[in-house]
């Protein structure tokens, strides 16, 4: 749970857009791996077994009718890794960070999973095609397009972490 907890959270936050469902989410995952932990193979990933469970779940979510009813809240994870800078450029940082979270929440969710998995969680493409049950090309290409859509933003460098 100290491991992935906060990673989980986050991830099912870019799913269900709403803190609170993230958590829950994520607490029903960890009941569902500490009741299969036998069936868990040890040949397996661990990590990559444990965010499908969490995709999956977080996918239950929203197919729910409760989702629909929802207000969604677009602000995302706050980062706060200051190091020596003013004030004003960590305004400037934390405004640039939240207008590219606002971007890739924007866009449909099978660009905005890829895109998430890969640049915040740091898989691999062959991770996320394990974990997604797609081909890797499949996930070359809605990285491709995922940035696309995102314009030039990544492209620029102008973030520094994110």
């Amino acid at each position: 749970m100290d491991t992935y907890g906060d990673r989980l959270t986050k991830l099912a936050y870019s799913y269900v857009r709403d803190w609170g469902t993230a958590q829950e989410v994520v607490q029903d995952v960890f009941l569902v791996c500490y009741k299969k932990r036998e069936s868990y193979e040890e040949t397996g990933y661990f990590k990559a077994w444990i965010y499908q469970i969490t995709i999956n779940r977080c996918k239950d979510v929203l197919r729910t009718a409760w989702v629909k009813r929802v207000v969604v809240n677009n602000s995302l994870f706050h980062f706060i890794n200051a190091q020596d800078r003013t004030p004003e450029q960590e305004s400037v940082r934390q405004q640039t960070n939240n207008e590219l979270v606002e971007n890739i929440l924007s866009l449909p969710l099978k660009y905005r999973e890829t895109i998430l998995l890969y640049y915040y969680e740091e898989l691999s493409v062959q991770e996320i095609s394990d974990l997604l049950k797609m081909k890797a090309n499949t996930v070359k290409t809605r990285l491709k397009r995922g940035r696309e859509m995102l314009g030039d933003t990544l492209e620029r460098g102008d973030f520094d972490e994110i």
